[in-house]
């Protein structure tokens, strides 16, 4: 998986509200659908696409299939933001030097 995959997975507003429903627990389908505006078919079809991604996984359970945050799948795109966290910090860190300086 790459950083571009999880990025375009998340595009989408819908699948982006799915993926956050799953932050606390997994979810079935059907609990999902319960709470987005589309259909349990359209939320299986959002979820094959984050599944693809690797930002969720899925656990057969009897005739229900639960479907969990895959944390390790964010690990690439973490990485990927947090090298833009560190210019924030160097470009923030040179500035307060800078400012010390006139002073």
């Amino acid at each position: 998986m790459t950083y571009e995959q999880a990025l375009t997975a998340l595009a989408d507003p819908t699948r982006r509200h799915i993926f956050e429903a799953l932050k606390d627990c997994p979810k079935t389908v059907g609990e999902l659908a319960h709470s987005q505006p589309v259909s349990r078919p359209a939320v299986s079809q959002h979820l094959k696409v984050l599944q693809s991604a690797q930002l969720v996984s899925v656990r057969p359970e009897g005739n229900r299939r639960f479907y969990a945050i895959k944390r390790e799948g964010l690990e690439e795109l973490r990485t990927y933001l947090d090298g833009f966290w560190n210019d924030v910090l160097s470009a923030y860190s040179a500035e307060i030097a800078h400012r010390m300086k006139k002073t």
